[in-house]
């Protein structure tokens, strides 16, 4: 059977023997409270009363600290070996261990054998010939191969995908503070999550409650892989002694704790942060009052003094926050702001407990000094590499965080948060964190034995060391270049991937990338307080020459192409501006003749090896409309819903139609921060939670104000509406026919004067549907209008989880797609039929739909991604293999302008985007400039 045993040497072993041994032990105990008892010359005052072994035992293992068994190295399996699994040789490999600070790579092999890494590096011969039988080989043909990645905090299996109402466990809202409750309780082991997460690498996780409460309650470290017991239980790593009251044998495991502060907790009990610090130091203080009882009672115990003693004083509600106090806890904090991270530094203090980690902190890079105040030690900060803006207490979020912590001494810690990132590309985390500056090995140890450190299986789980778990990925490329896919992943020692689905890579995929230098920038965001200035500087002349061009891509009407390659001629282009508009570009020879260094002010631009692209198009996102999401005073709000209820009367008799253009707010950091990634431009959509929508608006992002000449693109872009699952009210099929009637008998007013239009293919219909039962039907409603009106309609479908179910029929009915989000994930029921994409699948779903000529764009979802659109791009061609070229994959970004209404622009002189240092699909460049011929400048970043 596949089961987990609970002895205290991890080996297996017979009811009897563990019987005899906890016999032993107890006798043993009592053996040395008896000599206590000599030496101290202390004489019994009273009988010794039955319960008199068990309390000693129970007393003089108050205070033990956590850790393995002194023969835990010792072990010949894994209490987590399945039998029957064969043992494992990978050769070939280069091997980052995760030892000596993540510095320590080598070269050779790996043999796994029950559930254990027996030897790593060389594998003797005597252990090839005694498995040679059974052992299976894996050939990694000089790949890369690290420890499986860790998740510090996630919320696998208690906040379920696809969500479902009875499936959603991660939050209690009975009080603010329980620490009674536990994770384990409430995990799904149907979560769809699991395969996807184990397909990014993912093999240990450790499942929070939520950030409802003050103290949510305990959290559980899990392993992903499906064991054939199916429960819960069953995917505990090291589980706690307490969650069945087995008696301890061993020393005490780890136990996990959920604090919370700031807003999350004020907000769901509409309480202040006085009044969550008041509950956490009542909570704590009635803790300690339990503790001390426990002291004073084994005091006695241990003196003899068994006279009217009785029982051991326990209180089960609050026996968890009692083993805080006695440091047997690992407390995983949610605190953003330095006064939340002040707050819990100073009750760590007043308490004496240990914090293990500080959890999204955004601002923790500001104050790494009162970080290093908290009791004990320095808490380890777990971020996210680029999240950011959504709430307030994350505005001063900054992707140089990583870096600045590491700097100042402090572990970080890359985190899902899953589902709020998918956990499946959490490597994704470390790859944007060493992006902008946190060291290579610092980076890939943020994902792999820095949280194993932190959630206290470091023993384990984390490195590739003989003795440790069994948990490897071999990956295609370096771990940290953009894309990086497991070959194969191993929990335990067993192979998760059937039929695993890599391309290879390029021979330089393999080693480091070379990432630029944002040193400057890094110090801006503690120079100015987490609030660097990001306004676009105007270059100093109204001449820019771009030297040093590796590649030139241009877009219009009929797309992206390539016009020029220094492949093609040899040697690296030039590209002269005048006043935001190319005057020339390609070889120097081919613009000899505007060579005006000599006769004017010509600014210089190195771009150092590197390429000029069209401005990136975001949509999909509020951006343009708010600037911190969960503050309504910063945003523009959302629609009325005609099929939710009355429309206000002030609105008209057909209740008006929304422009997005009428809310724009302009130079949010949001919209800043991805001008300067080369997102020039978003096209938005009114923000709404129903069937309606309005007209979109394209904009630029470069722009301070409204009135700027060339902020406002085009005013009125297309119509846009959602057909999605609500709850049941309304109805998919009220919305059809809602949607049917508009375009059918437009009535009077501003409403049917725009849909008429888009029953007439003079302006695009954007239809937000995820599920293929409702895109199906979208085409045949387009059929329908078109064969009654006589006209062609453009329609194009947002979301699009499922449309690689009717990629065939997409294409015939001449529908165009926006796939939001780029890379998929199981959310809700209607998008749960995802095509995941390499390892798990042959094709992505862009690629599949590319292969069949249907117009695709690439969306987001929110904000702050806006700013990733450029590796967006370059990960959905790297995953294609080969299939999507630097052209395709370019237009997924351009094409958003074709399938949106974005006429105005495709026609015009576009913007474009210069980046140093390499090419869209390298994490070496960085864009420096941005070429407007709309702006009629260049800004330079």
């Amino acid at each position: 059977m596949d089961k987990v045993h609970w002895s205290p040497s991890y080996e297996t072993r017979s009811t009897t023997r563990r019987r005899v041994i906890s016999a032993l032990g107890l006798v043993f105990l009592l053996g040395l409270y008896l000599q206590y008892q000599s030496t101290t010359g202390l004489l019994f005052t009273s009988r010794i009363p039955a319960h008199a072994s068990t309390t000693v035992a129970r007393c003089l293992a108050l205070d033990q600290k956590p850790g393995p068994p002194t023969n835990f190295y010792k072990r010949s399996e894994s209490d987590r070996y399945a039998p029957g699994t064969p043992p494992v040789l990978i050769k070939n490999a280069r091997i980052w261990t995760g030892g000596e600070n993540g510095t320590e790579v080598l070269r050779g092999e790996i043999l796994l054998e029950k559930g254990l890494i027996k030897e790593v590096g060389r594998v003797s011969s005597r252990s090839l010939a005694r498995l040679k039988e059974e052992l299976v080989v894996y050939d990694a043909r000089d790949r890369w191969v690290t420890p499986g990645i860790v998740d510090l905090h996630s919320h696998l299996g208690d906040a379920s995908s696809p969500e479902l109402e009875g499936a959603v466990d991660d939050n209690s809202l009975k009080g603010t503070v329980q620490p009674w409750l536990r994770a384990l309780d409430g995990l799904n082991t149907h979560d769809d999550s699991y395969a996807l997460s184990i397909a990014g690498g993912v093999t240990t996780s450790l499942v929070l409650p939520g950030s409802a409460n003050a103290i949510g309650g305990q959290g559980f470290t899990i392993k992903l892989r499906r064991t054939k017991e199916r429960s819960p239980t069953s995917m505990l790593l090291e589980p706690p002694y307490q969650i069945d009251g087995s008696p301890q044998t061993g020393p005490p495991r780890w136990r996990q704790m959920k604090h919370a502060c700031g807003e999350n907790p004020s907000a769901v009990y509409s309480v202040t942060r006085m009044d969550t610090v008041w509950a956490f130091r009542e909570a704590y203080n009635k803790a300690k009052q339990v503790k001390q009882t426990q002291d004073a009672y084994c005091s006695k115990a241990l003196a003899g003094a068994w006279e009217g003693l009785g029982d051991f004083p326990e209180d089960l509600q609050w026996e968890a926050l009692v083993d805080v106090l006695r440091g047997k806890v690992k407390v995983q904090t949610h605190c953003y702001e330095a006064v939340d991270l002040d707050d819990i530094v100073r009750l760590s203090n007043e308490f004496q407990f240990p914090i293990a980690a500080f959890h999204h902190a955004s601002e923790a890079y500001l104050v790494p000094d009162l970080i290093k105040k908290a009791y004990d030690h320095p808490p380890a900060v777990a971020i996210f590499a680029t999240n950011a803006r959504y709430k307030r207490e994350a505005y001063r979020s900054s992707e140089f965080a990583a870096r600045i912590l590491a700097e100042n001494g402090l572990k970080v810690v890359m985190k899902s948060d899953h589902p709020v990132l998918n956990s499946r590309y959490l490597l994704y985390e470390a790859q944007q964190a060493f992006y902008y500056g946190l060291p290579e090995n610092l980076a890939l140890a943020s994902v792999t034995s820095t949280p194993a450190g932190v959630m206290g299986m470091d023993h384990r789980i984390g490195y590739l060391k003989g003795g440790w778990d069994a948990d490897v990925v071999m990956w295609d490329s370096h771990p940290l270049a953009l894309g990086a896919t497991p070959a194969q992943v191993f929990i335990d020692g067993i192979a998760q991937l059937e039929q695993p689905y890599t391309f290879s890579k390029p021979d330089n995929f393999q080693k480091v990338p070379k990432v630029p230098n944002f040193d400057k920038q890094a110090a801006d965001a503690v120079k100015f307080d987490g609030l660097p200035p990001l306004e676009p500087k105007k270059a100093d002349s109204d001449y820019v020459l771009f030297t040093n061009v590796r590649s030139v891509f241009t877009s219009d009407a009929e797309g992206v192409r390539e016009s020029f390659s220094a492949n093609e001629v040899s040697e690296n282009g030039v590209v002269l501006v005048d006043k935001g508009r190319v005057v020339c570009s390609g070889s120097r020879t081919t613009c000899a003749e505007f060579a005006l260094v000599d006769e004017v002010n010509v600014q210089m631009v190195d771009l150092k090896n590197g390429t000029v692209i069209p401005g990136l198009v975001s949509f999909g996102s509020p951006l343009g409309l708010e600037h911190i999401d969960q503050e309504d005073s910063t945003n523009d709000g959302w629609v009325f819903d005609p099929l939710a209820g009355a429309m206000p009367k002030i609105l008209g008799s057909d209740g008006g139609i929304t422009r997005a253009v009428d809310g724009l707010q302009f130079a949010s950091r949001d919209a800043l921060l991805a001008y300067r990634a080369g997102v020039t431009k978003a096209i938005t959509a009114p923000s709404h939670g129903g069937f309606f929508s309005g007209l979109s608006v394209s904009f630029s992002l470069g722009a301070m104000h409204k009135l700027e000449t060339g902020a406002i693109v085009q005013d009125a872009a297309a119509v846009h509406v959602s057909v999605r699952h609500f709850g049941g009210v309304p109805s998919v099929s009220t919305q059809i026919a809602a949607l049917r009637h508009l375009l059918l008998d437009p009535p009077q007013g501003d409403v049917g004067r725009w849909f008429k239009k888009a029953a007439e293919g003079t302006v695009p219909l954007v239809v937000e549907a995820h599920n293929a039962d409702i895109i199906a039907t979208l085409i045949m409603l387009k059929d329908e209008i078109e064969e009654a009106r006589g006209t062609t309609m453009k329609l194009t479908i947002t979301g699009a989880e499922e449309a690689h179910l009717l990629a065939a029929e997409i294409a015939k009915a001449k529908v165009g797609v926006v796939l939001n989000p780029s890379r998929p994930f199981p959310a809700v029921w209607e998008s749960r039929r995802i095509l995941p994409g390499p390892p798990l699948s042959e094709q992505s779903a862009i690629s599949l739909l590319l292969s069949h000529n249907v117009t695709v764009g690439i969306g987001i979802q929110e904000k702050w991604s806006a700013r990733n659109l450029f590796f967006d791009i370059a990960w959905a061609a790297l995953e294609a293999g080969g299939r999507i070229s630097e052209v395709q994959a370019l237009s997924l970004s351009s094409n958003l302008e074709k399938l949106l209404g974005g006429e105005v622009e495709v026609t015009g002189p576009t913007e474009l985007v210069a980046i140093e240092g390499g090419s869209v699909f390298d994490m070496t460049s960085k864009v420096v400039a941005v070429i407007s011929p709309r702006l009629q400048l260049v800004h330079l970043f």
